[in-house]
């Protein structure tokens, strides 16, 4: 269990009574899947949480490497972060516009590079509006700031790392996306991938974890059902995976809620597993 220092979410009603400390930064994760409009960006020039820059999830990511959105090195995420105006010192909030998807990946991000400062807002921007509280729109320029960024590799695993761990079962794998997908039932959204999941994993639709009238995270005793029904072990090592290493991070927040510490996301994802040469792939329930 989380102390409430440190809880990893902040109310709509703490955002609003610090949303002029010039050491608070809040930035907009909105995220999409592939061909889904209107385009992230639209949202945020449209509405966004009044002094929010765009955390672009495509944008903060290793260019040269043909998998989406894999993790950059700690050069580039210092650059990126410091032209959305964030520093060593600020206490960064993420929010999504819409539902649950990349504020989790954002954080994990910051916490990956040496950043503890960073909180994700419970409901985003759907319980911010929800409250009556103000938005703006249009594009924020801030000044840039100077931010220090070292990543620690154990908050994420390559594909090799997961391949050895099928041999060895030392962590186990919970897999954010939809039941459907999972099973090999339900087309993925790129056309390239198999279907299925990778073998030995367990699935914890992403979903499942947050209300999706008011978009805030289910009670704890809700979200530990969640994980314990899908046969996952609390007490144990976890790698969380999804569709392309973003909603995987719904898990990730949801079980350090839960107080579990030493989780890692498999960047990769199913955009990685599930190419046409990739390794091995099960179907059907867990």
């Amino acid at each position: 269990m989380t102390s409430s220092a440190d809880e990893p979410l902040v109310t709509t009603e703490w955002l609003a009574a610090h949303l002029d400390d010039p050491k608070v930064r809040v930035i907009d994760a909105t995220f999409k899947l592939p061909g889904v409009l209107p385009l992230p960006i639209d949202d945020y020039l449209a509405a966004h949480i009044p002094g929010a820059v765009f955390f672009d999830v495509d944008a903060v990511s290793d260019h040269s490497n043909p998998n989406p959105h894999m993790y950059p090195d700690a050069a580039q995420f210092a650059r990126d972060v410091e032209a959305l105006g964030i520093s060593t010192g600020d206490t960064v909030i993420a929010y999504d516009s819409g539902g649950w998807v990349a504020a989790p990946r954002a954080w994990w991000m910051f916490l990956s590079f040496g950043h503890p400062n960073v909180k994700v807002l419970d409901g985003g921007l759907k319980k911010w509006t929800r409250d009556g509280r103000p938005t703006q729109s249009g594009r924020v320029t801030p000044k840039r700031g100077k931010f220090t960024a070292t990543l620690n590799p154990d908050y994420v695993r390559s594909q090799q790392q997961v391949l050895n761990n099928i041999e060895t079962g030392a962590e186990q794998l919970v897999d954010a996306r939809p039941r459907g997908r999972f099973e090999g039932t339900a087309p993925e959204p790129r056309p390239e991938a198999r279907s299925g999941h990778i073998p030995g994993s367990r699935n914890v639709p992403y979903a499942g974890l947050f209300e999706a009238e008011t978009g805030v995270m289910k009670p704890l005793d809700e979200l530990r059902k969640a994980f314990t029904t899908a046969g996952v072990d609390l007490a144990k090592p976890i790698v969380t995976s999804c569709g392309s290493g973003v909603s995987a991070l719904v898990l990730t927040l949801a079980l350090y809620r839960l107080g579990v510490r030493g989780s890692a996301l498999y960047d990769g994802s199913w955009a990685e597993w599930g190419l046409p040469n990739g390794p091995p792939v099960a179907t059907g329930p867990a």
